[in-house]
C-alpha cells in the first residue's frame, strides 16, 4: 500500500452540489489505462474533508475505511475507468422534454455513481455500521486487469463485508445479481492459394459461414431467478482473416461473446457455446471469462436495504457482468444501485438524469443514515 501522491491532483469538494461534483468528476478523463488523475483527486479529497476514515492507496485503486468496532460492515464501490471518448467530453448539461441532464463519457457508467459514493464517504461519520468504500481502476477491460482480482489476491481483507453495494447504474432502482460473461475465439483453418486460381486452395473465410449460421438462429435462454429474469446472448462481435486482396485466407476466426444466466458456470458456459458449435471443424479458445451472480435479494442484508429505500423502489435482473460476481464469490451478498440507465453506458450520447443522481443520493443517504 502506497502513502498520499505528491502530484498535483484536480480539486473535487465532496460538499458541492451532487450535479457540480458529478461533473467535476467526468471532466477528468479516466480511460481505462489513464485512472492516475482522478485517483489522485479522489484521495485527496478523502484526505481532505473525511478525517474519520482511514485513507489506502493501491496503483490508483483508494480505499477508505471506518473503524468504529460496529458490529457489521457494508463495503461501497465504483469504477473510475470509462471506455474511450467519443467526443463527449467536457460535460455539459441540457434540458430535454422538460428533464435536466449531464451529458458527458463516464456520467452514467459510473461516474455518477461515484460522485454519490464520494459525497457520501464524507457525510457517514456516523453511520450505524462500519464502511469501506472502494473507488477502483481498470473495470471497463479484462477480468484478468481489474484491481478487484489483484486486491483479492494480495489484500483479500480490504475486500471483507456484510454485505456490498455496487454503483452500477440501474436508473436508481436495484438490480440483482449479474450475468456471466465469456470471450472465445474461434479459428478455421484452410489452404492458401492465389485468388485467381482458388481451387487449389481452401478459404478459411468461408469456413466461418456456419459458425454465422447457427449464431444468427440461435435462440437464447430466458432465465427466472428468484422472480428476476436474466436474458442470455451468444454473439459474433468480430471477425478477422486474410492477408491481400488476391490471397485466399488459409486462416480467419470469429471472436464470440456470451452473457450467460448466473444460474451456470464459466464451465457449463464454456459447453455450452462448443455444443452449439459441435461438429464444425473449428479451434476454439476461451480468452477471457467471468461468473455470474445470483440475486441474493433474499438475504438479511439485502432486505435492510430494501426497506431503507422504500418500497417502491423497482427491482430488475442485472443483464450485463459487474463485480458483484466477485463479492458473491467471495460470499458477501452484493447489489447494483445507481443513477443513470444501463443502455446508455458506453454511447455517443452517454448521460445521466439530475433526477437519478438526487435520487440515488438520498436513497443511499437513508440507508447509511436513516436521514
Amino acid at each position: 500500500m502506497s502513502h498520499m501522491s505528491t502530484r498535483t491532483a484536480p480539486a473535487l469538494d465532496p460538499s458541492a452540489d451532487i450535479v457540480d461534483l458529478t461533473a467535476a468528476i467526468v471532466d477528468i478523463e479516466s480511460v481505462s489505462g489513464n485512472e492516475q488523475a482522478l485517483a489522485d483527486a479522489v484521495e485527496q479529497a478523502l484526505r481532505t474533508h473525511a478525517p474519520h476514515l482511514e485513507v489506502l492507496r493501491d496503483g490508483d485503486t483508494v480505499i477508505a475505511r471506518t473503524h468504529h468496532g460496529r458490529d457489521r460492515r457494508v463495503l461501497l464501490a465504483g469504477h473510475l475507468d470509462t471506455v474511450p471518448v467519443a467526443a463527449n467530453l467536457p460535460s455539459s448539461r441540457r434540458l430535454r422534454e422538460g428533464r435536466e441532464e449531464l451529458v458527458g463519457r463516464g456520467s452514467c457508467d459510473m461516474k455518477g455513481g461515484v460522485a454519490v459514493m464520494l459525497k457520501l464517504a464524507v457525510e457517514a461519520a456516523d453511520a450505524p455500521m462500519d464502511l469501506t468504500w472502494l473507488f477502483y481502476d481498470h473495470e471497463e477491460v479484462a477480468a484478468a486487469d481489474n484491481s478487484l482480482t489483484r486486491l483479492a489476491a494480495e489484500h483479500p481483507e480490504l475486500l471483507e463485508a456484510d454485505f456490498a453495494i455496487l454503483g452500477e447504474p440501474t436508473s436508481a432502482g436495484v438490480e440483482g445479481g449479474c450475468k456471466g460473461t465469456m470471450k472465445l475465439e474461434v479459428t478455421a483453418r484452410g489452404v492458401a492459394a492465389h485468388s485467381a486460381r482458388d481451387w487449389v486452395g481452401e478459404n478459411a473465410i468461408h469456413h466461418l459461414a456456419p459458425v454465422l449460421e447457427r449464431l444468427a438462429a440461435y435462440e437464447a435462454r430466458r432465465a427466472v431467478i428468484d422472480g428476476l429474469e436474466y436474458r442470455e446472448c451468444l454473439n459474433a462481435v468480430a471477425i478477422t482473416g486474410g492477408i491481400a486482396g488476391n490471397v485466399i485466407p488459409d486462416r480467419a476466426s470469429a471472436t464470440l461473446n456470451y452473457r450467460f444466466a448466473p444460474d451456470t458456470s464459466v464451465e457449463q458456459a464454456e459447453a455450452h457455446v462448443r455444443e452449439v458449435l459441435a461438429g464444425l471443424d473449428l479451434e476454439i479458445e476461451v480468452t477471457d471469462s467471468a461468473p455470474g451472480a445470483l440475486p441474493g435479494l433474499d438475504t438479511a442484508a439485502a432486505r435492510d436495504f430494501l426497506a431503507a429505500l422504500g418500497g417502491e423502489v423497482p427491482l430488475a435482473a442485472k443483464q450485463g457482468w459487474t463485480d458483484v460476481s466477485r463479492f458473491s464469490a467471495l460470499g458477501t451478498p452484493a447489489v447494483n444501485f445507481g443513477p443513470g440507465d444501463p443502455l446508455l453506458a458506453h454511447t455517443d450520447d452517454e448521460h445521466v438524469p439530475v433526477d437519478d443522481l438526487n435520487r440515488a443520493l438520498e436513497g443511499l443517504r437513508r440507508y447509511l443514515l436513516g436521514a
